[in-house]
């Protein structure tokens, strides 16, 4: 078997991927799995994820907004939050999301790993999506495009990675979307790498984020500078598990591969060291 795998081909490895079920375990590898759904807009940012180590779930949200307020609870358990093919909700006293998406394909990649197993993901922008935001009593309404992360596989006992996802509009009035990732399916080809404009997606090269994330360059020229308003974040040593990780929402700015001009974006930058 050969990896990294990009696009339709990743059907036709006999890998077992989602929706099929996967082993618990691979070797002494341990199956890693998780669901992300992003909305990016100027006046409202949100995450709502369910991960899974093993048998164990967690499950999280997160709503920012432009003043820099950040609303967010991560549990162990279901915490009254549902994620699924086709929508996401949360039922809390402080905040109540309902959204439905409506997805369809997305890109899909397989790598390998150190340890001589496998990693799979599933990246969707562009998913349009609708529903309500119930944050403290003040309902808004959602009506735009999502981000959708599917991730399942044996990871290495350490991982570590850079990633950004983002959508927005060129100065010549198309949309645009991306995924960038420095440390996982990042292979010179055949990685998840990919900017979407008008909904058609291509890979592009590999990338280089700043240390803080202020910033993520393309080899072929160009770059993304990143304005922070509010960041998730989490420092976790469990002995067996540790982890360091920070998620910032914010605005960008810059220009694309192609010479592709963002009037306006929004998204995430994220860093995540962990040893599981």
């Amino acid at each position: 078997m050969r990896l990294p795998v990009r696009g339709e081909a990743v059907r036709s490895l006999g890998l077992a991927v989602p929706p099929a079920r996967m082993p618990m375990f691979r070797g002494t590898r341990p199956r890693k799995r998780w669901r992300y759904v992003g909305y990016y807009a100027p006046e409202l940012m949100l995450c709502v994820g369910d991960a899974r180590i093993g048998p164990v779930a967690q499950r999280w949200w997160a709503v920012a907004t432009p003043d820099g307020a950040l609303r967010e609870r991560t549990t162990v358990g279901r915490g009254g939050v549902t994620v699924a093919p086709g929508g996401v909700a949360v039922m809390t006293d402080e905040v109540k999301v309902a959204l439905v998406l409506h997805e369809s394909g997305g890109v899909e990649t397989a790598s390998p790993t150190a340890a001589g197993s496998y990693i799979w993901t599933r990246k969707q922008a562009g998913v349009p999506v609708r529903g309500v935001v119930d944050i403290g009593g003040e309902w808004r309404e959602i009506d735009g495009v999502a981000f959708v992360d599917e991730s399942a596989g044996y990871h290495d006992r350490h991982t570590a990675w850079k990633w950004s996802a983002g959508n927005g509009v060129a100065r010549d009035g198309r949309a645009v979307a991306w995924n960038l990732v420095a440390g996982v399916h990042d292979a010179p080809t055949a990685s998840e790498r990919s900017v979407w404009v008008d909904g058609d997606p291509s890979e592009v090269g590999p990338v280089e984020f700043a240390s803080d994330l202020s910033r993520v360059s393309f080899t072929e020229g160009g770059a993304l500078e990143f304005t922070e308003w509010a960041a998730r974040a989490e420092d976790m040593n469990l002995l067996v598990m540790r982890s360091h990780y920070r998620q910032p929402f914010g605005t960008f700015a810059g220009t694309l591969p192609g010479g592709v001009e963002l009037a306006e974006g929004y998204g995430v930058m994220e860093e995540h060291d962990v040893l599981w």
